[in-house]
């Protein structure tokens, strides 16, 4: 299985990729806890999971960073 396209991961909406984050996060978890039980784990999924976090967790800094900055006024 190829690596996703940023391009099919970018019509995902925030709340979306913010559920594909967690989902790859608790599959890097599994991955993690049977390499350390010795059981056998694919190498190229682990590789293909970390991949496509990255690139969900770009995504979402890419979105926050262009979303307008509210000023706040502190009274000193």
């Amino acid at each position: 299985m190829p690596f996703p396209k940023a391009t099919n991961l970018r019509s995902l909406s925030d709340a979306e990729v913010t559920e594909e984050i967690l989902a790859l996060k608790k599959e890097l978890f599994t991955y993690r806890f049977q390499q350390g039980t010795r059981q056998t784990v694919k190498p190229h999924l682990i590789k293909q999971a970390k991949h496509k976090l990255a690139q969900l967790l770009t995504l979402e800094q890419e979105r926050k960073r262009s979303q307008p900055v509210v000023a706040t006024e502190e009274t000193t």
